[in-house]
């Protein structure tokens, strides 16, 4: 079982509702969407080939329980639900970044999914697959990335079709960094009365200079 590994590396986490954790990152290359405010592209093709036995050896080494696999987009490989097996069984807190164009539910539900619902700016909105609504479950998290009004009301729009399975705490508005200030979707947030997490990129606000291993 091999998967082609952009980066692995121990920082804080960054986004969801874990954000402030110490947590490994196990960067997998290769994504099937083109984003247009993607800040990973170094992770679309380059990589190490590792087996699974490899990867869980390595997480090991940062005596961490706490492991989110990224990318790039996971589920684009075929062994990253075996991946999640083998470092769910080996006792870890597992998370899983998916652009949601993909069936979340090729990977264990005790992994907690973190769902993008691509948003207009993204350029990707139409690849969405709307049948993964019905795959969430309450250990899950969606994450709207938001550039523009126009994103924000189409975030508004779909946060009806949810899960009532779904915590309001685990739904995610998150501006696009250096292009939406965090106040002005904090405004449009209140204004519209909407019950959701207002999400900052940590890690870009610790390490603006730093590109990788964050």
């Amino acid at each position: 079982m091999i998967l082609t590994v952009n980066e692995i590396f121990y920082s804080i986490q960054g986004e969801s509702v874990y954000a402030g954790l110490p947590c490994v990152f196990v960067r997998l290359t290769g994504c099937n969407l083109r984003c247009r405010y993607c800040d990973t592209r170094y992770a679309f093709d380059k990589g190490t080939a590792m087996s699974v036995a490899q990867i869980a050896d390595q997480v090991a080494t940062f005596g961490c329980d706490w492991v989110e696999i990224t990318g790039g987009e996971p589920l684009a490989q075929n062994h990253t639900p075996d991946l999640v097996d083998t470092l769910l069984e080996d006792g870890y807190h597992v998370l899983m970044e998916t652009n949601g164009s993909l069936d979340i539910d090729r990977v264990d539900r005790r992994c907690s999914r973190i769902m993008d619902i691509k948003c207009p700016s993204s350029g990707e909105h139409t690849k969405n697959d709307v049948a993964n609504l019905e795959r969430l479950t309450a250990h899950d998290q969606v994450k709207f990335v938001i550039g523009d009004y126009d994103d924000f009301l189409f975030a508004t729009r779909r946060f009806p079709l949810l899960p009532a399975i779904l915590p309001t705490d685990r739904i995610l508005f998150s501006a696009i960094f250096d292009r939406l200030p965090p106040d002005q979707l904090a405004a449009w947030m209140l204004e519209a009365r909407i019950e959701a997490r207002l999400q900052l990129q940590l890690h870009r606000l610790i390490w603006p200079d730093q590109k990788r291993g964050v």
